[in-house]
């Protein structure tokens, strides 16, 4: 992967896959903008990829604020001069794992505001400087959940859901103007949200893995290893895809 000097941002790269992904960036020679919510998380992570003998800074950033992401973007574009790579990661679980009709209207409009609309500022945003400039790759963070039907957390699904068909519409829109739109598919990921789910019984565990013809739980490194492939020219004719990262579990 080509990634040497790359103006990359990643937004909820505080932790995660998102952390994962600034550090292989990093790793790979780009120069990464650690974004996210927890400014303190950020720093740490950014902190982690100079301390690799990577380039990387730490952004405060709320997506579910379009002059927050304007800023983030704006920014790094007075900085370094480009925006190569745009990698939407930030994302939420649901508080509460209820069925449809018991679902609250708190995890909806949370959900909804991270996961989708977030995405969206982040891309027309992102857009608006690559077509500027003349090429680009965004990348977005979706879910097997974006792929398949999954139960007790409705705002996630349709949220991920969401994520796939907007990807998919822009990568249509602006594939003749030399930028590339992709998603990923995560399957149960060691992660935040797994752990949140996990939690909820104490056999969970156990009882996903029989799903899972591999037999684990998926690794933040090995989707990062995915998002960035997307995003290097090592995938140049590839856009409008969604990369599912599952362990087989979708079979």
């Amino acid at each position: 992967m080509s990634l040497k000097d790359k103006i990359v941002i990643i937004t909820g790269a505080g932790s995660g896959i998102g952390a994962a992904t600034a550090k292989l960036f990093g790793k790979q020679g780009a120069r990464v903008v650690v974004s996210d919510l927890n400014l303190k998380n950020a720093q740490k992570i950014a902190h982690q990829v100079k301390e690799a003998g990577g380039m990387a800074s730490a952004v405060k950033t709320d997506v579910t604020i379009f002059e927050d992401v304007e800023t983030l973007v704006t920014n790094t574009v007075a900085e370094f001069g480009k925006l190569d790579i745009m990698v939407n990661n930030a994302g939420i679980g649901g508080a509460n794992q209820k069925k449809t009709a018991e679902h609250t209207h708190d995890d909806w409009h949370n959900v909804i505001a991270v996961n989708q609309t977030g995405v969206f500022y982040c891309m027309q945003v992102a857009l608006l400087q690559m077509t500027k400039q003349g090429y680009g790759a965004i990348v977005n963070v979706a879910s097997l959940a974006g792929l398949k039907a999954s139960t007790n957390n409705l705002s996630y699904s349709a949220s991920k859901f969401a994520v796939v068909g907007m990807t998919k519409s822009a990568a249509l829109e602006y594939g003749h103007k030399n930028i590339r739109i992709n998603a990923v598919c995560p399957g149960y990921t060691h992660s935040a949200l797994l752990s949140q789910l996990l939690s909820s019984r104490d056999d969970m565990g156990d009882i996903l893995k029989r799903y899972i013809p591999m037999g684990r739980f998926g690794e933040a490194e090995e989707i990062a290893e995915g998002i960035c492939w997307l995003a290097s020219d090592s995938s140049k004719f590839i856009t409008g895809q969604t990369l599912t990262l599952d362990g087989g579990i979708s079979l």
